[in-house]
């Protein structure tokens, strides 16, 4: 017994001695930095870009957005949509609902596979509900709902297909449809999987929320570059924002001036690096070519 006794010392003895010599030789994984020399944040600079109008077509419906496909494009107010023919502007087919029925406030929408998917709000009222209409863009017809019911994050404006799932933009307001406790600033985007469950988020900067102010994003997609794009309400620009490789907050890497007053806006389909976009208060639609975005900086990744 005192022999084994003795062993089981021995062996202690041992892996003791072992875990100090091993704690005596290890190093930090990187330099030790002193607290004093840890400098502020700067955000990257924004670049300042600018884009050209292609073509011009007048639109009754635009006054909220407007979507486009291969052949058409589709204007948007509100509760009505126009179908027009991108070849020569001519108006084909509309689909029309009554004024603040049970569709009140369709912001932007985007073709998917012969259909018109929609984001809807009930836009100005309180609190916040909405819902995705789709609609069948051969005969016009609405062919689907799914309603997203009460909102805290806000009043759906619009979303497009990422991850397996959707990136949406949802809105608050400082006035007229928005609620006491929550400004402007608290707009946001929000990602979701494909049954409409939350599965994340990012704050808009404030060097995009403030000029958006007392509104929000009226509209956003993804372009073919990988960066998601947003208009607000009324100001001729365009925000590009990118993924920050850690934290809650956007990265604005570009501002855009173009021939729109915001609002929502559609990618043309094939990859080419052109939007179709509203002039509402000329009642226009026009296609804007964007400029090409500068390299990201180090802390800022595409979305796809």
């Amino acid at each position: 017994m005192k022999k084994a006794l003795r062993g089981f010392v021995g062996s202690l003895v041992l892996f003791c001695a072992a875990c100090a010599h091993s704690m005596s030789v290890a190093q930090p994984p990187g330099p030790i930095v002193n607290l004093e020399d840890v400098p502020d944040y700067e955000a990257p600079e924004i670049a300042q870009l600018s884009a050209q109008t292609l073509n011009v077509w007048p639109a009754a419906e635009a006054d909220q957005g407007v979507a486009v496909d291969d052949d058409y494009f589709y204007a948007l107010d509100n509760t009505i949509i126009g179908k027009y023919r991108r070849e020569d502007g001519v108006l084909v087919a509309r689909f029309a609902a009554p004024h603040k029925g049970l569709i009140r406030h369709m912001n932007s929408c985007y073709v998917r596979t012969g259909k018109l998917w929609c984001a809807n709000s009930n836009y100005s009222l309180v609190p916040h509900g909405s819902s995705v209409e789709v609609f069948d863009t051969q005969s016009m017809t609405h062919v689907e709902t799914h309603s997203l019911g009460l909102t805290e994050e806000g009043s759906l404006t619009w979303f497009d297909d990422w991850n397996g799932g959707r990136i949406a933009g949802f809105a608050h307001y400082s006035g007229n449809g928005g609620v006491p406790f929550k400004d402007s600033t608290f707009s946001s985007i929000v990602t979701f999987d494909k049954e409409w469950r939350r599965t994340g988020g990012w704050l808009i900067p404030a060097s995009a929320i403030e000029r958006m102010a007392p509104y929000a994003a009226s509209g956003g997609a993804l372009g073919p570059d990988g960066l998601l794009y947003l208009m607000g309400h009324d100001r001729p620009e365009m925000y590009v924002m990118a993924r920050p490789v850690m934290g809650p907050a956007l990265i604005h890497v570009a501002t855009i001036q173009l021939e729109a007053e915001g609002q929502a806006f559609s990618f043309v389909p094939g990859g080419a690096h052109e939007v179709f976009v509203i002039d509402r208060h000329k009642g226009l639609v026009r296609q804007i070519a964007l400029p090409e975005i500068p390299d990201l900086p180090s802390q800022a990744l595409a979305f796809r």
